[in-house]
């Protein structure tokens, strides 16, 4: 089996690993937009 065989096309395993990566890197930046607006909440007087 040579390298040039599969034309592009990346294993399952691989395309699973990073819909994986991006949707937690999603999830996380989410959160951390979450996070900061409830800070920024906080310190315009809105205590939740």
């Amino acid at each position: 089996m040579t390298r040039g065989e599969g034309s592009g096309r990346s294993p399952w395993g691989r395309r699973l690993g990073w819909l994986v990566l991006i949707w937690a890197a999603s999830v996380a930046t989410l959160a951390v937009a979450a996070w900061l607006l409830r800070l920024l909440m906080q310190a315009a007087g809105f205590n939740s």
